[in-house]
């Protein structure tokens, strides 16, 4: 196996310190087989009279700027694809073999712009249901570890 390079480019901040620890955690453990680059972009606050696509396109903006020619980029949203765990482990393993960057985008409360989804070469959801970024922050690097344990063959999988 070789070392897998992921950036997460994500909308909002953890705010509460367990959200923070679980993410230290994981990044920790997944050193030996990830190097895991995380960049927080702010969210944009609105209130309910707001247009919602207004919000989108402008985190969306801030969200492109981020993402270089050549990376493989999924957009998580629940709409998208939904994987097996070993199923993303072979799909994360078989992007990263030239050993392009895979960029996966987590979106604000409101989602993602069209423009993300249009540059997204894939559409990924970890479930049908709705989580906070906080949340899905903290699954999708418990997934990226359970990847490298996974294509190391490795006991925590099981």
């Amino acid at each position: 196996m070789h070392m897998l390079k992921i950036k997460i480019i994500c909308v909002g901040k953890l705010k509460e310190n367990f959200w923070r620890d679980a993410e230290a955690e994981y990044l920790k453990r997944m050193r030996p087989f990830a190097k895991i680059e995380i960049i927080e972009l702010s969210e944009i606050p609105f209130q309910p009279k707001d247009d919602p696509e207004k919000i989108k396109n402008k985190e969306g903006e801030s969200i492109l700027r981020h993402i270089k020619d050549g990376e493989f980029v999924i957009a998580l949203d629940e709409r998208g694809e939904q994987k097996s765990s070993e199923e993303l482990a072979r799909f994360l393993e078989e992007e990263s073999q030239q050993g392009q960057t895979i960029a996966l985008i987590i979106g604000g409360p409101l989602g993602l712009s069209g423009e993300v989804f249009a540059r997204a070469h894939l559409q990924l959801s970890l479930s049908k249901l709705t989580f906070t970024h906080q949340m899905v922050r903290v699954i999708l690097l418990e997934q990226i570890y359970r990847t490298g344990n996974i294509l190391m063959g490795k006991i925590y999988h099981y």
